[in-house]
């Protein structure tokens, strides 16, 4: 089937209490292994490239494979850009056939922040493209994106309310207590915030920073509210090691396809885990 906007996608995940899992690839084969593992289990599916991956792939070679996956595919599939600050490149990775796009102007002031989500859902909307922004600051690190511990903030839980009033964003990313990339400790998540924040909007809530999260605090969230959760570097991690397992092994190896192959399947049983973690396992026809 052609890919489809995450909007409805979502919604319905939010309404009966599962999450889809957004996953972050950063190479053909990477897309291949999330693919193969949604169809293996059934399950609705959000692709993710960063910025850093559009810049390196381009936004058109992108779309162009995650097209031709999923008219080959038995689910349906979105194609996201994450964490983008720059209107330009959302309107090109959109004319290039991304059906969802995040907005990230949370490093603004409130008012900054509603006016530019405010310009991208009205651009998108005419397209039929998800719109998901960001309240509150998420730490850690992905791509160029840097936030230290001390400047990450938590998300308001009645600016939360505000925002989707002024903005008429389709989702939202509260920060919550997660970060980017794999945790030294303990993730504090906040749930009472999460359960506060629900409770006054009615869009489906992204869990950012889902590597490394335990499974009972994931399976918390999704309770609360979570709809969407997004895996990037447990998935290039899992890549990366089954590569150099694979020369660790064999020194003089040389063929790319012995060891991509060996990469997909580790990326397929990270998607595997988490799919199953967020409970979205056979819920690709549900509507």
């Amino acid at each position: 089937m052609a890919l489809v906007s995450s909007t409805q996608m979502l919604r319905t995940a939010r309404e009966q209490g599962y999450c889809v899992g957004a996953f972050n690839v950063h190479t053909m084969e990477m897309l291949q292994a999330v693919v193969e593992a949604a169809c293996e289990a059934n399950a609705p599916l959000i692709l993710q490239t960063t910025v850093g991956t559009v810049r390196h792939l381009g936004p058109e070679y992108v779309a162009a494979i995650a097209r031709v996956a999923s008219e080959e595919a038995r689910v349906p599939i979105a194609l996201h850009l994450d964490h983008c600050h720059e209107e330009e490149l959302i309107m090109r990775c959109i004319e290039a056939g991304y059906t969802s796009v995040m907005i990230d102007a949370s490093m603004h002031p409130f008012a900054e922040n509603v006016e530019m989500t405010r310009r991208v859902v009205e651009l998108a909307r005419e397209r039929g493209v998800n719109v998901e922004a960001e309240l509150g600051k998420v730490g850690g690190v992905e791509d160029d994106l840097v936030v230290d511990d001390a400047d990450a903030a938590l998300a308001d839980p009645i600016e939360c309310e505000r925002f989707i009033e002024l903005t008429g964003v389709n989702t939202l990313a509260p920060a919550i207590g997660t970060a980017h990339g794999i945790y030294k400790g303990e993730p504090r998540i906040d749930f009472a915030r999460i359960e506060e924040i629900a409770r006054r909007v009615s869009v489906p809530l992204v869990l950012h920073g889902g590597s490394g999260i335990p499974e009972e605090q994931v399976k918390r969230a999704v309770q609360l509210g979570m709809a969407k959760m997004n895996v990037a570097t447990e998935l290039r991690i899992a890549f990366s090691q089954a590569i150099k397992g694979v020369f660790d092994n064999n020194p003089q190896e040389n063929d790319p396809r012995t060891y991509m192959k060996q990469a997909k399947q580790a990326v397929k049983e990270v998607a595997l885990a988490k799919m199953e973690m967020c409970g979205c396992i056979g819920k690709a026809n549900v509507r």
